[in-house]
């Protein structure tokens, strides 16, 4: 497959560390991103595996703003390794990052009331009060009460916010739907795969999930052998089968974050837990 907008296309990687679904746990992703960073070797590949932002509600504190600081952080890290490049790191699109780059466009929408609530529901909240402050919510809200004009303000203002802090808004216009190895042997991906569509036509397929069970992929797809996902609806940990490989131990849900260590084919190396 050709190099595109929407698959970020890595350059085949000695080893890859890939980070699942963090959901703006900072301090779960500290202890982490200090492992990885103490043990990164020229030649290594770093993915968040999307909803790296966002707030799901467990009992621990988000912290969205802080948690992309140090992302950027271990990215720059990274890209200081001898010969490194920058799409030897990759940044996945996750429900969370869908919902943030869909508020953009609240005010188009028919029933702006519902879509908001539907989001704030799932996660958003923690998201808007990083960049709008405690009541930036509630202002969402009467915003979506008195029309289009005062929403995109509100989204406007929101905006304004993520462009203040470095390196934020370049984040967001770098994120991708996946990430795929060079030899085209190794897919990144959020969720989901839908193993009926062409990889550049998946569309949501990666992070809502598509009409292929992930667990039931058995045979190669598209050239693709190995497949590895950072969020399961189920939270079962780590799941290594022959094709595909899940981690997500249930950041955000109570659990702890676990990273793993894969080598340039895709298989299981080594976690790092936070």
């Amino acid at each position: 497959m050709k190099p595109s907008a929407a698959i970020a296309m890595m350059r085949q990687p000695e080893r890859l560390w890939a980070i699942p679904a963090v959901h703006g746990l900072v301090h779960r992703l500290l202890p982490v991103a200090d492992a990885i960073a103490a043990r990164l070797e020229p030649g290594d590949a770093v993915v968040f595996l999307g909803n790296l932002i966002g707030d799901v509600g467990g009992d621990e504190a988000a912290d969205v703003a802080a948690t992309l600081d140090l992302a950027l952080a271990l990215r720059r890290r990274t890209l200081a390794l001898p010969g490194a490049r920058a799409c030897d790191v990759a940044f996945l699109r996750g429900t969370q990052e869908e919902m943030w780059t869909k508020l953009e466009q609240l005010h188009f929408a028919q029933n702006p009331g519902q879509v908001l609530r539907w989001m704030l529901q799932r996660g958003l909240a923690g998201t808007i009060a990083a960049y709008g402050g405690a009541g930036a919510v509630s202002e969402g809200e009467r915003a979506v009460r008195d029309g289009p004009m005062a929403i995109a303000r509100w989204t406007t203002t929101l905006r304004r916010a993520l462009r203040a802090r470095p390196g934020h808004v370049e984040w967001l216009a770098a994120i991708r739907r996946a990430a795929l190895s060079e030899d085209g042997r190794l897919l990144a991906v959020h969720h989901g795969v839908d193993t009926t569509k062409p990889l550049d036509l998946q569309g949501d397929s990666f992070w809502w999930g598509g009409s292929t069970a992930f667990e039931a992929i058995a045979e190669p797809y598209n050239g693709i052998e190995r497949f590895v996902r950072g969020f399961d609806r189920n939270h079962p940990g780590v799941v290594d089968q022959a094709f595909t490989l899940t981690i997500d131990a249930g950041c955000g849900f109570g659990g702890p974050l676990l990273a793993a260590l894969l080598d340039a084919r895709g298989q299981l190396l080594d976690l790092v837990e936070g």
